[in-house]
């Protein structure tokens, strides 16, 4: 480096330290362009861990979107099984292929919020708890929801459009695994940039299909389809989340906004199927 601005410099070795001499005349701007160069040096290195990218920050307040989840379920829950709405409400709300594809549409949404029985309920409490609350540490509350039961719903829509027209299901759990592919693959794709083996960069998409095989399959009666489905929709949507132009977009929509986008779905889902109709 010294050469190339023009000082002669020789280097030896006394047996214990590397030297570098200069002549006397030199000496001051020696030192001076070896200074800048380590501060280039510095200014230049990547973390080996982070890449170029600065420190990760969870967003706050992801409880909250935990909070109202458990709210709605068992809200609805409650009102279904004490009567409070119509009596047929069950019904009207299922994933029921034939009138899904009868133009039903409304029934991938409302099915999320019915459940057959409490441990039914309480299984989907958990799981959309823990995978939801880690989702929205990632993106916001109210994105991160908004995300979820949208792709839960098109997993639905997939699922009754395309299935045998005796097809009927009920429940949160293709919610559940939205959320995990949602997380997983936000987590992969924010990762592809960064230096790092390429075992540590999948790995957050491994863990989510493995996660996915060990949950989404167990149980006896266990609606596997709907299930990868709905990891399925919640991948493909944590990956476009998780484009530079796409989040720089979430990161600038208020969390409440997308908060009330996921609760007005549902309502608008229930209230058309709180319409009279055959």
């Amino acid at each position: 480096m010294l050469g190339a601005v023009g000082i002669q410099s020789i280097t030896a070795f006394d047996g214990e330290h590397h030297l570098l001499a200069v002549d006397q005349a030199d000496a001051a701007a020696a030192i001076a362009h070896l200074d800048s160069y380590a501060g280039e040096l510095r200014t230049a290195a990547p973390s080996p861990i982070a890449g170029n990218s600065p420190p990760w920050q969870p967003y706050p307040h992801a409880w909250l979107g935990v909070l109202i989840y458990t709210l709605v379920l068992v809200g609805i829950g409650l009102a279904v099984a004490q009567g409070i709405w119509h009596v047929d409400d069950f019904a009207r709300g299922e994933l029921n292929a034939a009138l899904v594809q009868g133009g039903q549409w409304w029934r991938a949404w409302t099915a999320l919020t019915l459940h057959r029985d409490i441990a039914h309920l309480v299984a989907n409490l958990g799981g959309g708890a823990w995978f939801g609350y880690l989702a929205a540490r990632q993106l916001g509350a109210g994105s991160a929801w908004a995300l979820i039961v949208t792709g839960a719903a098109a997993a639905n829509l997939v699922d009754a459009g395309f299935g045998p027209a005796s097809y009927q299901s009920v429940g949160a759990s293709t919610a559940v695994f939205a959320a995990l592919g949602l997380m997983a693959a936000h987590s992969w794709r924010t990762r592809l940039h960064l230096s790092q083996r390429w075992a540590v960069r999948w790995a957050p998409l491994v863990a989510g299909v493995v996660l996915l095989g060990w949950f989404g399959t167990a149980g006896e009666g266990t609606d596997v389809v709907a299930h990868a489905l709905g990891f399925a929709m919640g991948c493909l949507l944590g990956a476009v989340a998780a484009l530079p132009g796409i989040g720089l977009v979430l990161a600038r929509v208020p969390q409440w906004l997308g908060g009330l986008l996921a609760l007005g779905s549902l309502a608008v889902a229930w209230g058309c199927a709180a319409l009279p109709g055959p």
